[in-house]
């Protein structure tokens, strides 16, 4: 099993033992909820809330508080705090760091995991940052092996359509696996994001099933998408396509630079695809190269770099750095202007 799929299935697995010990009301005493699928993240965290402290002292019971509120005497004084009517009391710190702590606060912080009160439930929930354990601080990495750390991961495809379509359904409609695909693509795999989408879906669609064509009258795509699509348009040479879509992300407000930084990865990734193409190699390589999940982004991806060569790739990928080099450094550039003329010269040589 290659690192990639070992990370994947460990993120999973760590789900799947928190669902567990929720059914059978076996909760560890220490958790880090951690990932970038928040809302499955905060789903597991009311999961958690109802386990421990629900009833008519819950508020007596749950004791919150966010990171830069958190100090260590904070933290021991709500775990003394003895639960009221109830087994457990819970104890949720939202973006605390313990590695940031000072030396002194550290050790004092290691002390209390180390005789931290079964009756006490503590979960340090990472919302806005990211758990990063600092291995340097070997006292510390040590005392945080006794937390379960769970990490709310993207889901994979076939368990985030399972979820689109459920979720489709409970509001009267169907979806199809293309739809899925390309509602994905278009507006992102989060599912806190795909929400108000499928809301949205759901009221507009006219029949039992929603189609591609009403995701692309009402979702709001990423803006990586519809760099892809502007990506697309200019690897295919269609210039009034390309030109549509640019000005209707410079109407919403999108800074140049920026866009150009999107286009210059997708440009790096079609070349990687041209690349794979001329050595044999399938979609299937290209999604492992940029750890796809689906492999309908790999196909598109694939139909672009079709389009064109690999010294076409090399020469776009060129003046979009020498592009990018200008915008940062000389005042007065006109960057909307710029931009149009840099894809200007990639349809043409495409075309050729």
């Amino acid at each position: 099993m290659n690192t990639l799929a070992g990370k994947k299935n460990e993120a999973a697995g760590s789900v799947s033992r928190l669902r567990t010990a929720l059914n059978e009301n076996a909760l560890e005493k220490l958790y880090v909820f951690t990932g970038e699928e928040s809302y499955l993240r905060r789903y597991y965290l009311a999961e958690v809330r109802k386990a421990v402290v629900s009833g008519g002292f819950a508020e007596f019971n749950e004791h919150c508080a966010e990171g830069k509120d958190i100090t260590v005497q904070s933290l021991r004084e709500m775990a003394e705090v003895m639960p009221v009517f109830s087994e457990r009391s819970l104890i949720v710190l939202t973006d605390f760091d313990p590695f940031s702590l000072k030396e002194e606060e550290r050790e004092a912080f290691i002390a209390l995991i180390e005789d931290w009160p079964d009756y006490c439930c503590l979960v340090l929930h990472y919302d806005l940052s990211e758990y990063k354990p600092n291995r340097t601080m070997k006292r510390l990495t040590a005392a945080m092996q006794s937390f379960t750390v769970v990490e709310f991961a993207r889901q994979e495809p076939d368990k985030l359509y399972g979820w689109i379509r459920r979720h489709f359904r409970e509001r009267g409609k169907d979806i199809d696996l293309n739809a899925c695909e390309y509602l994905t693509f278009t507006c992102g795999s989060l599912m806190g994001t795909l929400l108000p989408e499928i809301e949205k879906l759901a009221a507009y669609a006219k029949g039992e099933r929603v189609t591609v064509e009403d995701i692309r009258a009402v979702a709001t795509p990423m803006t990586e998408a519809v760099v892809f699509s502007l990506t697309s348009a200019v690897t295919a040479g269609k210039y009034d396509e390309a030109a549509k879509i640019l000005g209707e992300l410079l109407r919403q407000q999108e800074e140049p630079i920026y866009l150009l930084a999107v286009l210059g990865n997708e440009l790096r990734r079609i070349y990687t695809a041209r690349l794979a193409i001329d050595g044999g190699k399938d979609k299937f390589y290209v999604m492992e190269l940029w750890n796809m999940k689906s492999d309908y982004a790999a196909k598109l991806l694939m139909n672009a770099a079709r389009n064109v060569s690999a010294a076409w790739c090399r020469m776009a990928l060129k003046e979009a750095e020498k592009l990018d080099r200008r915008m940062k450094s000389e005042n007065g550039i006109d960057s909307e202007e710029e931009l149009k003329r840099f894809l200007m010269r990639l349809i043409r040589e495409a075309k050729r």
